[in-house]
């Protein structure tokens, strides 16, 4: 599979979106409709099951464990992995979950970065607040506990005190430094702003950031660039194309090694993680 064009990351996104977007694989005739059903009626049952188990489920949580999520962080990750199944999309690990107080930062290729991430590890996804009123998305986002920001330097401080009362609840936070969502085939520079909330003194000692790749393997036949989500794609069009395509492709999650916080600022600190996504995402490609 081709890389395509390349990004400056002294230049910003315009290097990359020059082109036009693949086009979306529609639904032809009765066999690729009958393949959505397939796919999609399974995937969205065992998406309502996860939704109603969760619900009981975290009100045993909260009566034991207080802000603590040990037990439907793993429902979701079985959920999403189920998920996967039904939907047809190879998927594999690889990597471990690292210990102790953290986060996680990883490259946004796909609305499907929900159900792969999570299939990975139990997190929290970090997501900019327009997201809550994204029809389909917002019902995933509310189920997974997902922790929403606002884009405002007047808020910054306020936060940063968020971010640690989560960290220090246990909670494993994902967020995508890149601000937006690639084509799959790149990662985008990375933006220092959020790093800030986890050099945080109030946080746990110890605290590191594990660097997470998410390298998408088109259908066979298909654009390199077929499970990307981005611009201005609907998300319609695209999930209808996931699901009936005559084969799937896969994905494969890498967690790499931690990052320590202690000893840096926000832009180095985001320069170690992007350093170590991009390495990672590219190596998995050249691999593919």
């Amino acid at each position: 599979m081709s890389d395509g064009p390349g990004i400056d990351p002294g230049r910003g996104e315009a290097t990359w979106r020059d082109g036009a977007a693949p086009p979306v694989y529609r639904p032809q005739g009765v066999r690729d409709w009958l393949r959505v059903i397939r796919r999609g009626l399974p995937a969205v049952l065992v998406l309502l099951i996860g939704v109603i188990l969760i619900l009981p489920l975290r009100g045993i949580e909260r009566l034991f464990y207080g802000a603590r999520r040990p037990w439907s962080g793993p429902h979701v990750q079985i959920t999403c992995r189920l998920t996967l199944l039904c939907m047809g999309i190879g998927w594999r690990r690889e990597g471990v979950p690292m210990n102790g107080p953290g986060a996680v930062v990883a490259n946004h290729s796909s609305w499907l970065d929900i159900l792969t991430m999570n299939a990975a590890m139990p997190v929290f996804f970090v997501s900019k607040s327009e997201v809550r009123s994204w029809p389909g998305i917002n019902i995933l986002t509310r189920v997974t506990n997902t922790h929403f920001v606002v884009r405002d330097p007047k808020l910054a401080r306020a936060q940063a005190d968020e971010f640690a009362q989560r960290v220090r609840a246990g909670h494993r936070l994902l967020f995508f430094p890149e601000g937006t969502s690639s084509d799959g085939r790149r990662v985008l520079p990375f933006k220092p702003t959020l790093f800030q909330g986890f050099l945080d003194p109030a946080l746990p000692t110890g605290l590191a950031i594990q660097p997470l790749t998410a390298t998408y393997l088109a259908p066979e036949g298909q654009d390199p660039r077929f499970y990307g989500w981005w611009g201005d794609m609907d998300l319609g069009p695209h999930l209808l194309s996931v699901l009936a395509v005559p084969k799937q492709g896969q994905v494969v999650i890498r967690l790499l090694a931690p990052v320590p916080v202690r000893g840096h600022s926000r832009k180095t600190l985001a320069a170690a993680c992007e350093l170590a996504v991009r390495d990672g995402h590219q190596s998995a490609i050249m691999a593919a």
